[in-house]
């Protein structure tokens, strides 16, 4: 009588940076602290290294900066809190717009009207809210503007999702279409000042001192009620949970770096009688959307989906999933996202012209690729865009410091984008995958 040798039970797998079924982040790495770091640096050495090419580049830019911003000048002009305060409301509308096109990059499609669907918007926004004109509600108006996005973005869904045109070329014709549209709201050459204290005052104004700490504390009780959720939804469901020293230590660096941004932004960066100080208030603004939009992707059902059409539509369909609403449902966030966008940089320089969005779609490709979001679909988190929109506008920042040509910036991120693509493609062959689509 012969024996059927038993099968050896399958290998454990990391889930840590997959979306879970049950609401929950998946963190099936058990063991303590020790355990966490090995299994972060073998995910690396097999290529999924996530933000850290960002991470690594932003540290090395900002040391650069300084170093040759007291060379070059003789002066310590980049790492000064107006500086920094400076950095941080350039950066907020590209790290919008970077966020917004990581929802369609995720399936591996492109959105190259985002920057002009922004334009129309706020051209929209400009000639209902003149003071000569319809004279209307600010706020109204930006129901509208947003509205827009909201059309603009189902007219992509619908092309690409339904009828099956590719994204390139349904929102090439966008791009250049929406152009036109612009043009006969503005008329050409156009340049419409924005006049609206509250609306100026999102890019331009800062929140009272105490506002930034409660900020900061508000963070870290979310933070932690989130985390304290995800560990009694994973012990409901049988899952193993990470040691709870994680949740203490992730807490702690929120709470050493929060508060050392904070307290720089508490400074007084004016050189006049007049003091500035505080968070800007585009800042928490940004954070509620980056936590909105992590929210949805990594705790419900739409970002499971997108994450799994990202890595194969077709396997996707076939288990079930509504291909063609999700990808419809990106597009639209997408649109909406960029008009937001284009109200953080309208609401920056007081205007609106003709050629309002034209010039930075691809710069927020560049950012979210940067950050380590792949091009082809299926990986990569909106905090990676964020960092990788922050690389971005630290080149920008940082040339402009040190009175550098214009050249010069778009021959430096052109360079850092190229090698953040490669740096993906290598290490999704590393990882087993392949570059070729499904």
């Amino acid at each position: 009588m012969t024996t059927t040798p038993a099968t050896p039970p399958p290998p454990a797998t990391d889930t840590t940076n997959l979306p879970a079924e049950g609401g929950f982040i998946g963190s099936g790495q058990e063991g303590g602290i020790g355990d966490q770091v090995r299994a972060y640096f073998q995910r690396v050495r097999s290529g999924d290294m996530g933000a850290l090419p960002a991470i690594g580049g932003l540290i090395v830019l900002v040391i650069l900066f300084t170093i040759l911003s007291q060379a070059m000048l003789g002066q310590q002009y980049f790492l000064t809190e107006r500086n920094f305060a400076n950095l941080l409301t350039q950066a907020a509308s590209l790290v919008m717009l970077a966020m917004a096109l990581v929802f369609v990059i995720l399936l591996g499609e492109i959105d190259l009207s985002a920057g002009v669907t922004s334009g129309v918007a706020l051209s929209a926004f400009v000639v209902l809210t003149k003071p000569d004109g319809l004279n209307m509600n600010w706020v109204l108006a930006l129901v509208i503007a947003l509205s827009v996005g909201v059309l603009i973005g189902a007219f992509i869904g619908f092309f690409v999702a339904r009828v099956g045109i590719p994204s390139f070329v349904v929102t090439l014709g966008l791009f250049i279409g929406l152009q036109g549209v612009t043009l006969i709201l503005l008329g050409a050459g156009g340049v419409f000042r924005i006049q609206i204290p509250d609306f100026l005052a999102i890019q331009n104004s800062n929140l009272p001192i105490w506002g930034g700490w409660v900020m900061l504390g508000i963070i870290l009780l979310v933070s932690f009620g989130m985390s304290m959720w995800d560990r009694t939804l994973r012990t409901r469901a049988g899952v193993p949970n990470r040691t709870f020293a994680l949740v203490i230590a992730k807490l702690a660096v929120i709470a050493v770096l929060g508060g050392f941004v904070i307290a720089v932004l508490s400074q007084n960066r004016s050189s006049s009688i007049k003091e500035i100080a505080g968070v800007p208030i585009v800042v928490p603004i940004v954070l509620v959307i980056l936590w909105v939009g992590t929210f949805a992707l990594d705790r419900t059902k739409f970002g499971r989906y997108i994450y799994a059409i990202g890595g194969n539509a077709e396997a996707a369909r076939r288990s079930g999933i509504k291909v063609i609403t999700i990808r419809w449902i990106a597009f639209i966030v997408c649109s909406v996202l960029a008009v937001i966008a284009g109200v953080f940089s309208a609401s920056k320089v007081g205007s609106v012209n003709a050629g309002f969005g034209v010039d930075t779609v691809l710069s927020g490709v560049a950012a979210a690729v940067v950050g380590g979001v792949s091009l082809f679909g299926g990986r990569g988190r909106l905090m990676h865009a964020a960092i990788g929109a922050l690389v971005i506008a630290v080149i920008a920042n940082g040339l402009g410091l040190l009175n550098l040509p214009a050249g010069v910036n778009y021959i430096v991120t052109g360079g850092v984008l190229i090698l953040a693509a490669t740096v993906d493609a290598v290490s999704r062959v590393r990882a087993g995958g392949s570059l070729m689509r499904t």
